[in-house]
């Protein structure tokens, strides 16, 4: 999954539920299932999620929907091996952008 969001600060929960292509309800739901999920508030209420919260959300994400897993096995995997997990993720992640870059430059020759 490639996510198209801009280079910001903050992201509105607005922007990442259509990036990942879910209703609000659903990030809302993961913020109160997880505890990496920290997106700060404004004085309205307002969520204002970080580039790191979206890192997280796209882990998430791959685990219960591209995965499979449930949201216990899901909160598990994380508790377990929090770190590595998440480190090969952003690897692999980077991997497939480069990828599809390559592939894109070769489709233009």
């Amino acid at each position: 999954m490639h996510l198209d969001l801009p280079e910001k600060l903050y992201y509105s929960i607005g922007e990442v539920a259509k990036a990942f292509d879910v209703n609000t309800s659903l990030i809302r739901f993961w913020e109160k299932e997880f505890d990496i999920i920290k997106p700060k508030k404004n004085a309205k209420g307002n969520r204002k999620f970080t580039p790191d919260d979206i890192k997280n959300l796209e882990f998430i994400y791959h685990l219960v929907k591209e995965r499979g897993f449930t949201l216990e096995g899901a909160k598990t995997h994380l508790k377990e091996n929090k770190k590595p997990t998440l480190d090969k993720f952003e690897l692999i992640r980077k991997l497939e952008g480069i990828k599809a870059q390559l592939n894109e430059l070769k489709e233009n020759l």
